[in-house]
C-alpha cells in the first residue's frame, strides 16, 4: 500500500485544527488536517440542542472573522458556531480532509518521521499537531448500577427534555453544562435535583462589562499555571437566554433541589456528601472576589463605569442548603433519569509515542513536546488559562506554527 507523505499533519478539525491550519498556511508551511467526522463535530453532535456559547460573540471568536447575524454582545448558537468554523476554514483555504480517523500514530523505523495509520490509509509526516481538544472521553462514574432501570446519560449525549423519561431528573455536576441543563429541565416542568460540587460562579456582567472582559482586564486569561486550589473546581456560567449569572439560590427558590456531591450508592439510595453549604459558600466567595477585583481595577484605572451595589446582594441560604438531603431513594422521589455533567478524560490510546507522564498526560512546554516534531494544541492550560477557548487556542496555534517554521529553517540550513 502506498504511503502519503506530508510535511505537517494536524489531527482534529475543531477549533484547534482550524486555527492551526490558518497559521501554518500563512507561514507557507505545507500541511494536511484530518478530521474523523465533520468540521466542529463535537459542536454538531455532542452538545444539547439549545446550547449557546458561554462568552459573547465579540470575544468567543478568532481575530480575523466576526460572527454573521449575531449581536457582538449576544451568544452564538451552536449552529452559528459550526457555520463560523466552516466559514473560517473556507476563508483560509484550509486543507481539511473529513471522514478520516487516525487509528494509530507511531514513529517510523528510523525515527525520522511519524506514521499515522488512518481509516483511509497511511500518512507519513515530519511534524504532527495533535489538535483533538480536551473533550475526548466522557466520564460517567460507576456509581449507580445499570440494573436500576434509571436512564443514565452523560451531558454530551443530552439533547433536550423530551429525550428523557417522564419523571424527576438528577443532574450530577454543577459546572456550566450541569447548571444550564438543570435549569432547562426545570423550566420544562421537570422536578430537578442538582448535585453541586466545588465551583466558581463569576458574575455574567458587572458594572457594564461581561466577565470575560474582566478576566482580560485583570490578567486572569493569561495565568500561566493552574493553582492547586483550582484543579478540581469547575466554572459555572451561562450564555443562555441572553446570558445571566448562575445563582443556585435563585434556582432553589424556583423549585430546584440542591444536594452535595454524589458519593455513594446502596439499596436504591444515593448518598451525598455533607458539603453543599461549603460549596455554595465557596462559589459566593469567588463571586465577591471578582467584584472586589473589578472595583479595585476601576478605581486604579479611574474608569467611568456605573456603580452596581445591588450585585453584592446575596440572599439567605434556601432550606435545601441549611437542611441538606444526604440520601435519596430514587424510586421514592420519582427520579427516572440521571444526567452526568462530570466532565471528560483524555484519550490518547491511539498515540503510541513515548510522550506521556505517569498520569497519561502529554508532557510539553506550551504545546511543544519533548519528542521533536510532535505538538499538542487545545488542551486546558496548554500555555495559559485561555488555551482551550476559541481565541486562546488561536494564539497557541500561532506559537506552534512559529516553532515549526523555525525548526524547518534550522534543519534546512547547512552546517
Amino acid at each position: 500500500m502506498s504511503v502519503e507523505k506530508v510535511e505537517t499533519l494536524v489531527i482534529g478539525g475543531g477549533q484547534a485544527g482550524v486555527a492551526m491550519s490558518e497559521h501554518l498556511g500563512k507561514s507557507g508551511l505545507p500541511h494536511l488536517v484530518v478530521e474523523r467526522n465533520r468540521i466542529a463535530e463535537r459542536w454538531r453532535s455532542e452538545r444539547w440542542d439549545s446550547l449557546v456559547a458561554n462568552g459573547p460573540a465579540w470575544h468567543d471568536r478568532f481575530p480575523n472573522l466576526t460572527f454573521e447575524g449575531v449581536d457582538p454582545d449576544g451568544f452564538a448558537s451552536k449552529q452559528k458556531i459550526v457555520e463560523y468554523f466552516e466559514a473560517y476554514a473556507i476563508k483560509n483555504n484550509s486543507p481539511i480532509r473529513c471522514g478520516v480517523n487516525v487509528e494509530k500514530l507511531t514513529k517510523n523505523t528510523d525515527g525520522s518521521a511519524f506514521l499515522a495509520e488512518t481509516s483511509s490509509g497511511t500518512i507519513e509526516a515530519k511534524n504532527v499537531v495533535v489538535a483533538t481538544g480536551p473533550f475526548q472521553k466522557p466520564i460517567i462514574p460507576s456509581l449507580v448500577p445499570p440494573s436500576t432501570g434509571i436512564k443514565q446519560i452523560h451531558s454530551s449525549a443530552y439533547r433536550n427534555p423530551d429525550q428523557l423519561k417522564q419523571g424527576a431528573v438528577l443532574v450530577i455536576g454543577a459546572g456550566s453544562s450541569g447548571a444550564q441543563i438543570a435549569e432547562e429541565l426545570m423550566n420544562a416542568g421537570r422536578k430537578v435535583y442538582l448535585a453541586v460540587g466545588p465551583h466558581d460562579r463569576p458574575p455574567r456582567k458587572y458594572r457594564g462589562r461581561d466577565f470575560v472582559w474582566w478576566l482580560g482586564a485583570l490578567g486572569m486569561w493569561d495565568m500561566r499555571t493552574c493553582s492547586p486550589s483550582m484543579e478540581h473546581v469547575t466554572i459555572s456560567v451561562s450564555g443562555a437566554n441572553g446570558g445571566h449569572t448562575i445563582d443556585f439560590r435563585r434556582l432553589a427558590s424556583q423549585g430546584m433541589t440542591l444536594v452535595g456531591r454524589a458519593e455513594g450508592w446502596e439499596n436504591g439510595r444515593i448518598r451525598f456528601a455533607p458539603d453543599l453549604a461549603k460549596n455554595i459558600a465557596g462559589g459566593d466567595a469567588n463571586y465577591i472576589a471578582m467584584l472586589d477585583a473589578a472595583d479595585a481595577y476601576i478605581e486604579k484605572e479611574k474608569l467611568d463605569l456605573p456603580e452596581e451595589p445591588e450585585a453584592r446582594n446575596i440572599g439567605p441560604d434556601p432550606d435545601c442548603v441549611t437542611n441538606p438531603i444526604l440520601e435519596l431513594d430514587l424510586k421514592e422521589v420519582g427520579i427516572t433519569s440521571i444526567v452526568w455533567a462530570t466532565g471528560y478524560a483524555l484519550d490518547f490510546d491511539w498515540l503510541e509515542v513515548d510522550v506521556f507522564n505517569e498520569a497519561g498526560e502529554p508532557v510539553h512546554d506550551c504545546g511543544v513536546s519533548e519528542v521533536p516534531g510532535l505538538y499538542f494544541l487545545g488542551l486546558a492550560w496548554l500555555s495559559r488559562r485561555a488555551s482551550p477557548f476559541i481565541w486562546g487556542v488561536w494564539h497557541d496555534a500561532k506559537h506552534l506554527a512559529q516553532h515549526i517554521a523555525t525548526q524547518r529553517t534550522s534543519v534546512s540550513q547547512p552546517d
